[in-house]
């Protein structure tokens, strides 16, 4: 049996999202995605048009998909299983969505070309028994734009290191996720 989600908010609202049967996909459920997009309306002032968002672990692309529909204007989805790269295209196309652009490649390989590239918010849902969190902060402030945010879903509460300030954190079910930012004495 086929399981969907739906995409909650903006222009392509309800829309159904097929979650490929992969082992460790877990798309971000409905209430962490209002919830995370009520903190976006708030920090960003409802003003979505002008961001460009990094969904560096798409999976089912639950959160690029949902930024798309909300009016983000550039959401580049990163996602290495091709079962899930082609639910995406094949929803990108049928959206017609031009704002979402899709790579098939691990997140490492991405990040080894990201360099000039500046995004206002990165979404980091990476597979819970990995290393990527550790592997990441690091790099985090040369991605983002001044003031960018980094929303992150983990598996156990999430450590953040000296140099980020949280700016909101919740927990649902095993799901700990957090909106953080770079200090303003990193940038």
């Amino acid at each position: 049996m086929k399981k969907y989600i739906r995409i909650i908010g903006g222009a392509y609202r309800r829309t159904p999202i097929q979650v490929p049967d992969l082992p460790g996909l877990r798309p971000t459920p409905d209430r962490v995605r209002e919830t995370l997009f009520n903190w976006l309306t708030y920090f960003w002032s409802g003003e979505f048009a002008d961001k460009k968002v990094l969904d560096l672990f798409a999976g089912s692309g639950a959160l690029g998909f949902e930024a798309a529909s909300r009016g983000v204007g550039h959401v580049q989805m990163v996602e290495r299983d091709p079962q899930a790269v082609a639910a995406l295209r094949a929803l990108r196309d049928k959206l017609d969505a031009k704002a979402i652009r899709i790579q098939a490649c691990d997140a490492s390989v991405t990040l080894s070309r990201l360099e000039a590239a500046r995004f206002h918010l990165i979404f980091l849902d990476p597979p819970f028994d990995s290393d990527w969190l550790a592997r990441l902060w690091p790099i985090l402030p040369e991605l983002l734009q001044p003031g960018g945010l980094v929303y992150i879903e983990a598996g156990t509460e999430i450590a953040v290191p000296a140099g980020f300030n949280v700016l909101r954190q919740d927990r649902a079910g095993n799901v700990h996720y957090q909106l953080i930012q770079i200090a303003a004495t990193q940038k």
